[in-house]
């Protein structure tokens, strides 16, 4: 509303800073103020219903890649692994869960209860999902790219999205290093920074400055506003020397993206996967999280129930987020209102909300890569004297 009003003043939203939003989405704010403005409310209501739908149709589509993944790899499946396989039956009903994931989380009821626009983001990501298991790779690089345009990170979801469409294009092909390989992935992945560009030039002729380049991308790079937040950004820079500042704020942002190259060679086989677990990431590393990044992680959650029962954590890490979810408004009312605390009771739930996170993408990552080592050598392994083999993780 800020960015709007002095627009309309006919003042530059990015000449100060107060405004972080993009000039596309301004202006598409703008209109619908000015076009139903008695009625905002409802676009957030609209958006956040509307990514329920996208996520039930994500479910079934989801559902017939994994059958059909499983099918393509029969050969390579254990006939010690029937228990684990996964039947027709027991991903029916993923769409309802992905919904009810989405339509009863708290955290998503409360990035629509406040009208943040990262409800669009998350809309934009929900999408690339959408599109990616449709098959549609100039749609889904495109909402990677507004995904992108809007708050930076979802850059990471290029190296995701190149491996799945080079699997679709080579089916039979396991070299994932050919020459044709690399041609494909640097196709997909020019395309994508194509489409970021060009949503940036649209910008830079609407707005006729690059001021808003320092307002949105600079803003998230540089962290020059440390008000406290979910994530651990905010505290440590209050700490920080200024002489440290720079080499400080390179370590930290280089966590969002460094991960990518190791996650992509191990995980190569399961793009989807991959790309899910970039965007839990991405919820723990960048510079300014929110609600909606959690809701985000927690509504596609469901998709991989069926490696829940490898899980070694659910309980805690299930504690650890209902715990900080109710301690973290109490402690930010007593410090930042009540006067009787001070930072570091809320930086400790702060921290403690990130190790969650943590705690929730290894588990999961262990569970998932140990799932597939079972359907590969069966579930139990024998050693040579006829005992019981441990399987442990190096």
């Amino acid at each position: 509303m800020e960015g709007v009003a002095l627009s309309n003043s006919m003042i530059s939203p990015y000449s100060g800073d107060l405004f972080h939003e993009t000039p596309l989405m301004l202006r598409f704010l703008d209109f619908a103020t000015r076009a139903f403005p008695n009625a905002v409310n409802y676009l957030f209501v609209f958006v956040d219903m509307l990514s329920a739908i996208v996520l039930m149709k994500i479910g079934n589509l989801f559902a017939r890649y994994l059958l059909q993944k499983q099918v393509n790899d029969i050969q390579r499946v254990s006939t010690k692994a029937e228990k684990i396989i996964i039947r027709k039956a027991s991903v029916e009903d993923l769409h309802l869960y992905l919904a009810a994931a989405h339509l009863f989380n708290p955290y998503s009821v409360a990035v629509c209860l406040g009208k943040s626009t990262a409800v669009f983001n998350n809309l934009a990501i929900y999408f690339s999902f959408l599109f990616l298991l449709q098959g549609n790779e100039l749609v889904c690089l495109f909402s990677i790219a507004m995904a992108t345009y809007q708050s930076l990170y979802p850059l990471t979801l290029l190296a995701p999205v190149a491996l799945y469409f080079y699997t679709v294009r080579n089916p039979k092909k396991v070299n994932s290093l050919s020459p044709d390989a690399v041609n494909s992935y640097v196709r997909t992945t020019v395309l994508g920074l194509l489409s970021i560009t060009g949503l940036v030039a649209i910008s830079y002729i609407l707005e006729g400055s690059t001021k808003f380049l320092y307002s949105t991308y600079g803003f998230v790079l540089s962290v020059p506003d440390l008000t406290p937040n979910l994530g651990v950004f905010w505290y440590f820079f209050t700490e920080m020397f200024e002489h440290f500042r720079t080499f400080f704020i390179c370590v930290f942002q280089i966590h969002a993206f460094i991960y990518v190259v190791p996650l992509s060679i191990r995980l190569r086989d399961h793009p989807v996967f991959l790309m899910y677990i970039l965007v839990v990431l991405m919820s723990i590393f960048k510079s300014y999280p929110s609600y909606a990044d959690v809701a985000l992680l927690t509504s596609l959650l469901p998709l991989w129930k069926h490696t829940f029962s490898y899980m070694r954590n659910k309980f805690v890490v299930t504690n650890m987020f209902v715990c900080c979810a109710v301690f973290g408004p109490i402690l930010y009312h007593l410090w930042i209102y009540a006067g009787s605390a001070n930072a570091n009771f809320y930086f400790s739930i702060a921290l403690a909300f990130s190790s969650a996170e943590v705690f929730l993408a290894t588990d999961l990552l262990f569970a998932y890569l140990r799932r597939e080592f079972d359907l590969k050598h069966g579930i139990e392994q024998k050693l040579e004297n006829g005992k019981t083999a441990q399987v442990t993780l190096e």
